[in-house]
């Protein structure tokens, strides 16, 4: 599956990134990861940490799928909002999983602390605001949800958004302490810290097929090797379907365009974080090198393949967006665009743990628009299982749970 067509950005940020052998010969391991994206390289991080023995392998490159067309925004609320969960799973799982969320969210800040130079992080404030005044009314219930329950939330006003941008919006949430990235550079500094710790890492070997092996093992063929594992961890991300097609979730494309840096980033409050209600989805983040990353315009993934040119029709979407929003870059030209797929689940949630058709295996599938985050909420919990700690509260998770959205419930 191709997942992305276009100009990249993020190799630019990272033009000597390290490279990994391929896999020629047969391997013993505790665990076999399949997948060297932001799933997978967090899984072989946190397993070479407490010492467990696991082989990473990659198809193509390490961060090379969809790791390089993330816009790398971190944030705890996802993509449904938690009211809308708690109407459809109820408070006690709802409320558990932003938890989780915002746990995997200080999680990857002290990771990335851990790493050097552009793999870490930069803390920043998010503005999600209201596309209209109808949408204002459900954001500002949510704003009270969310500080209900402890979680950081501000309601700024039309004024108080006028304030502090060069836009008007009949309201927002304001949330400190979310977070962006450069998700190429994290994921190679994470793999890199994982292979000094002991981790073993090879790319460029495809996983091409599995049978049963001595004692319970899994004896896979990968690249031109065979690795005899314990457990099989699949991280391949919205490759997964191609293997293990989910019902409850469909793919669809998305689209960002990255500008040339500004020569000023006035009426930006604080460079946050911005989203919207509006859909199709619309979101901005700058780099530190001060561009301004805009992505969304989602649409259908028409005969299950990109569109191939239509990133730059949609470039030009974008940059109107931004000029829109930010008049004194009007003279902002883009210098990179590029269209990706994107996975969402019916439910909102993702998919992470066993399978029954597939014993031996378990999934990580970030589905949905925080994928990073809840990447990291599923490999603590699959680490945490084949380590030893029972993790319960991976069933809200299950692969083989009902998305079919519930009746809604009168309040």
């Amino acid at each position: 599956m191709k997942l992305h067509t276009g100009k990249l950005y993020w190799p630019s940020t990272l033009p000597d990134a390290a490279e990994y052998p391929s896999l020629d010969r047969e391997l013993r391991t505790e665990v076999l990861i399949v997948g060297g994206g932001v799933g997978g390289a967090l899984c072989a991080y946190l397993l070479a940490e407490r010492g467990i023995d696991a082989v990473l392998v990659e198809s193509g490159r390490i961060a090379g799928g969809s790791t390089l067309a993330s816009t790398g925004l971190l944030q705890y609320a996802s993509d449904k909002m938690l009211t809308s969960m708690i109407h459809t799973f109820g408070e006690g799982p709802s409320v558990h999983f932003y938890r989780l969320s915002r746990k995997a969210l200080e999680r990857l800040k002290q990771i990335a602390g851990r790493l050097d130079g552009a793999a870490r992080m930069t803390e920043r404030g998010s503005l999600y605001l209201a596309s209209s005044e109808r949408d204002a009314d459900s954001l500002r219930e949510e704003c009270e949800i969310l500080q209900r329950f402890g979680f950081p939330a501000i309601w700024w006003s039309a004024g108080e958004i006028a304030d502090r941008f060069s836009f008007r919006y009949p309201g927002a949430i304001y949330a400190e302490g979310d977070a962006e990235m450069n998700p190429y550079a994290f994921v190679h500094g994470l793999v890199q810290e994982a292979a000094r710790l002991g981790g073993r890492i090879y790319e460029q070997s495809p996983m091409r097929g599995s049978e049963p092996g001595e004692g319970g093992r899994i004896r896979c063929r990968c690249g031109e090797g065979i690795v005899t594992a314990r457990h099989v961890i699949w991280a391949t991300g919205y490759e997964t379907q191609q293997l293990k097609k989910e019902r409850g979730a469909h793919l669809r494309a998305t689209y960002v365009t990255v500008t040339e840096p500004a020569a000023s980033l006035g009426g930006w409050f604080e460079q946050c974080l911005i989203w919207e209600t509006a859909r199709p989805y619309l979101y901005m983040r700058t780099t530190p090198d001060g561009r301004i990353i805009a992505g969304g315009l989602d649409e259908g993934l028409h005969g299950g393949r990109l569109p191939e040119g239509r990133e730059i029709r949609q470039s030009d979407r974008l940059m109107a967006e931004i000029r829109r929003r930010f008049p004194d870059q009007n003279g902002l030209a883009a210098s990179y665009a590029w269209g990706a797929v994107f996975g969402e689940s019916r439910d909102g949630l993702p998919y992470i743990g066993p399978h029954p058709s597939y014993p031996g295996y378990y999934f990580l599938e970030g589905y949905g628009g925080n994928g990073t985050v809840c990447s990291m909420i599923a490999a603590d919990m699959l680490v945490d299982e084949l380590t030893g700690y029972r993790r319960d509260d991976m069933a809200i998770f299950s692969l083989t749970r009902s998305t079919k959205p519930a009746p809604a419930q009168r309040r």
